[in-house]
């Protein structure tokens, strides 16, 4: 899978995603990862990015100008690219967007920067407007980040053990199920018994239970959604 990332702080990059799950993924040769400067698809001396907003008020706006020469030379000439907008005004990304991107064969992760992007690359450039929840961030870097790690994580091969994905949380519309390790016992609190049991059958049962417990008491709208999503 390849990765194009356009940004105005490449630096932000580096380091985050050279190390753990996504840096095994590149060296493995799973995931090319490549950030680019925006102010490097400009054609002034200045390297404008932005100007001020039609119609007055503060801040600056991106041009859409870098943004479309970027993405146009970045496109994969036979098609398949899906170019993704961070901006506060888009759907919010989840662990099934994460999956059906992990199938894509080429995103392009635009970051949003200053008051936003000109609306132009929203309604004619992009094909995918994200956002990473209900809050405001300085610019899109830190979501292009959450966005290459998750989407990572699901490619074949870049966890060690490939049934690590199937049980996480989200992987089917709930939290995830309770974990313990040794001691059995520490400082008064045990372990439940049916974890030490062997039987993998009430192990199963307990964890279907625990793991719908925990959805309903600190995520009742994943109940809510299954529920709709399921008919009942």
């Amino acid at each position: 899978m390849r990765i194009d990332v356009l940004t105005l702080f490449p630096a932000m990059f580096v380091g985050p995603l050279d190390v753990s799950i996504v840096q095994r993924a590149r060296t493995l040769g799973l995931l090319d990862l490549r950030i680019h400067n925006l102010r490097d698809y400009t054609r002034d001396r200045h390297k404008t990015v932005d100007d001020r907003p039609f119609g007055g008020g503060p801040g600056m706006v991106l041009k859409p100008e870098p943004l479309f020469e970027a993405v146009e030379a970045l496109r994969e000439p036979s098609g398949g690219t899906r170019v993704v907008l961070f901006s506060p005004a888009g759907r919010p990304f989840t662990q099934a967007m994460a999956r059906e991107y992990a199938a894509e064969k080429h995103l392009v992760l635009i970051c949003g920067s200053y008051e936003g992007v000109d609306e132009r690359v929203r309604g004619a450039l992009a094909t995918d407007d994200v956002s990473l929840g209900d809050f405001v961030l300085t610019n899109g870097g830190l979501p292009a980040m959450v966005m290459v790690d998750a989407v990572t994580r699901l490619l074949p091969g870049a966890l060690g053990d490939e049934t690590s994905a199937q049980d996480e949380s989200f992987a089917h519309g709930l939290l995830e199920y309770p974990h313990y390790t040794r001691p059995a016992e520490f400082r008064g609190m045990k372990v439940p018994e049916v974890l030490l049991s062997g039987n993998h059958a009430e192990i199963a049962k307990w964890r279907s239970e625990q793991a719908r417990q925990r959805t309903a008491k600190q995520r009742p709208d994943l109940l809510e959604g299954s529920k709709t999503v399921n008919g009942a």
